[in-house]
């Protein structure tokens, strides 16, 4: 694998490693483990393969291996040894790092090749709880601590959803729903972090459910249309930075959608905490996470 010319602070590195960066600081002093360059002012960058090198020894570090034994050992007898590590919780963990890598140096076909070796052993579904959703959690982390950009984090999603896409297009031939009811999965206006959703969408087909998803930066006017032609319906959306106002955003919904009936509402995502929602009305619910939806279908 090539790696791309990018240049880390030692709190990037922490970021991305777990490692404090304190101890980072004794490591390479004691150990000299890795090799820093300097800007004018005396402050420690760092770049890829500094990066690679430091996940490699967090990886062994984990699994038992004191820092003086792996400092001992050259570049090539530490990927060796990590490549030796097989056991099943390890190439998780290995696979978390080589997404980061991937994510890092933009590298489609490390993703791949990680993505097939965990398909090995693990069902799409056990990779996507198990393996991506721990990391889509630590890609916000690491972008709220800017020590990714959005490019990163684009390129990376958008290879989970390829695979989201992959798998849902094959369940849809087999997965027949097996109820009337129709579940309408929409983004609210503005929103367009849409990776969320589109895994409740494959969730709903993989359990035989009726479903259909309209997309990003939806109008809630425009559900109108649904309800002239379909009875029985259960509305889903995903609020990751939309809408502003999560309460006008509900009294919208009544207003607009709920004009002849109450129409059930399940709502997901992270802006959620920012609003109490004990105070909805009743046919309108807050899933906290994906078990909690999947235990009530």
């Amino acid at each position: 694998m090539e790696l791309i010319k990018q240049n880390f602070s030692i709190k990037d590195l922490e970021n991305l490693t777990g490692i404090k960066a304190h101890t980072i600081r004794i490591w390479e002093k004691r150990y000299n483990i890795l090799n820093p360059d300097r800007t004018a002012t005396n402050i420690r960058t760092y770049d890829s393969s500094n990066l690679q090198k430091l996940l490699n020894i967090s990886f062994l570090n984990e699994h038992g291996y004191k820092i003086s034994r792996i400092s001992k050992l050259n570049d090539e007898e530490i990927n060796k040894m990590v490549k030796n590590i097989n056991a099943k919780a390890s190439n998780e963990n290995r696979a978390l790092n080589a997404l980061k890598l991937s994510m890092i140096n933009f590298d489609e076909e490390l993703f791949n090749t990680t993505y097939e070796g965990l398909r090995k052993d693990k069902s799409f579904r056990e990779v996507f709880h198990q393996v991506f959703l721990p990391f889509l959690g630590n890609i916000g982390m690491l972008w709220q601590t800017y020590t990714i950009k959005p490019i990163h984090e684009h390129f990376i999603v958008d290879l989970i959803k390829q695979k989201i896409y992959l798998h849902l297009a094959e369940i849809k031939k087999t997965n027949k729903p097996t109820r009337d009811r129709l579940y309408v999965l929409f983004l609210p206006e503005n929103e367009i972090h849409d990776i969320g959703i589109i895994y409740l969408y494959y969730e709903l087909i993989y359990n035989h459910r009726n479903a259909i998803y309209l997309g990003p930066s939806l109008p809630l006017s425009d559900l109108s249309y649904l309800m002239e032609r379909h009875e029985d319906i259960c509305f889903l959306s995903y609020f990751t930075t939309s809408p502003v106002n999560i309460n006008t955003f509900i009294k919208e919904f009544e207003k607009q959608v709920c004009r002849k009936k109450n129409y059930e509402l399940l709502l997901f995502g992270q802006k959620l905490k920012e609003v109490d929602t004990q105070n909805f009305p009743p046919f309108i619910k807050k899933f906290d996470n994906l078990n909690q939806f999947l235990l009530s279908l």
